[in-house]
């Protein structure tokens, strides 16, 4: 999977699974900061990825990222998710803790660590809210 098509994964399987809205994802690997925007409504999915200026779409668990023409398979249960690139058959998984997204990409044989970036974010203990 493609660094871009991993962290849309991760971007959508940390929004289906805390139900949250989002502006993107930290790249911790990478460590840069991946804008995506768009709906989930139910299992509709319509994103853009402004990154790569294209789009991430489809119903789930059905999925194409036109930005590299590669349909995917994505299955979120609570916390936790999985599928695979159906073109080459490589498996993902992975699970969300607080606003982190771990994904286990089967192709690279390592787990990649994402934060999603929030719409609004928390106030900090030094802004005194």
């Amino acid at each position: 999977m493609t660094p871009g098509t991993r962290a849309c994964v991760a971007y959508l399987a940390g929004r289906v699974a805390l139900n949250v809205a989002a502006i993107g994802v930290r790249d911790l690997d990478r460590g840069i900061d991946h804008r995506i925007g768009g709906t989930i409504l139910g299992d509709r999915v319509g994103l853009y990825d402004y990154e790569r200026s294209s789009n991430f779409s489809g119903t789930l668990p059905n999925l194409r990222d036109a930005g590299v023409g590669a349909e995917l398979l994505l299955n979120v249960d609570g916390l936790e998710f999985g599928g695979c690139d159906v073109g080459s058959g490589r498996e993902f998984s992975g699970w969300v803790n607080d606003w982190n997204i771990h994904l286990v990409d089967d192709a690279e044989s390592r787990v990649f660590v994402y934060t999603l970036l929030r719409l609004d974010p928390a106030p900090s203990a030094e802004s005194g809210r």
